[in-house]
């Protein structure tokens, strides 16, 4: 498990006004927090805190603290709780750690990613959905894996993995109801052909010309006019 360290000054500002000025200063509002005790109001340069989200551990990289300044307070031993990101720019605005202890286990999400490639799929056209991307695990802060694998080699179309077939999950345990399906191997997607049946071809309609005289035995079609009697030949 990675491991970081990260330097924190306590926090005297508070209320939106005032937290929003120590960000025009570079700095990030933080909170600290640790089971059955107050919590600790903490501010950290950016540049650091940039840093530190991004390791290989993600999120659960396990950081201590040094808190300076007033009211300086020991070494924390924490884990990221919350991290709050402006939307439009995907800048830090805020973020929660909790205190642990190195002796006490606690429960984190890891994230789940493929290993291994299901070559018969592919060459089938076949697709590889992937439908669970983190599960909860319970573990020792410094056994927290930075990932867990799910191996994908030899898989036919139509097979399944589960979360009780994941890799890596020695030291801890997984959480996540184990029957639940995180990778399956599809067939690939047909198109719809409308089949036509013999006799449902649309009959096109016979068009007869408007006052066109029917042929012998065939019935004037209905609102023509029909053609006027020829004058009788008067009689000398």
């Amino acid at each position: 498990m990675e491991k970081v360290i990260l330097n924190a000054e306590m926090r005297e500002e508070k209320g939106k006004a005032l937290v929003k000025k120590i960000r025009t200063q570079g700095l990030v509002p933080a909170v600290c927090y640790k089971e059955g005790k107050e919590s600790v109001n903490l501010k950290i340069k950016s540049t650091d805190l940039y840093h530190v989200l991004h390791t290989k551990a993600g999120e659960n990289v396990l950081i201590t603290l040094s808190v300076g300044g007033a009211k300086a307070g020991k070494e924390r031993l924490v884990i990221i709780k919350e991290v709050q990101t402006e939307p439009l720019r995907g800048q830090v605005i805020h973020i929660d750690f909790n205190e642990v202890s190195l002796t006490k286990k606690i429960k984190v999400k890891v994230p789940v990613v493929t290993k291994g490639e299901a070559k018969e799929v592919l060459s089938a056209s076949g697709v590889i959905e992937h439908t669970i991307w983190e599960v909860e695990v319970e573990c020792l802060p410094m056994s927290i894996p930075e990932k867990l694998f799910v191996d994908i080699d030899g898989m036919k179309i139509g097979d399944t993995k589960l979360v009780k077939d994941l890799l890596g999950a020695e030291d801890v345990k997984v959480l996540t109801d184990p029957e639940l399906v995180i990778i399956s191997a599809k067939p690939p997607a047909k198109e719809e052909v409308k089949e036509v049946l013999p006799g449902e071809e649309a009959a096109e309609p016979e068009v007869i010309a408007k006052g066109k005289k029917p042929e012998e035995g065939e019935e004037a079609e209905e609102g023509a006019a029909k053609p006027a009697p020829a004058p009788k030949e008067e009689k000398k």
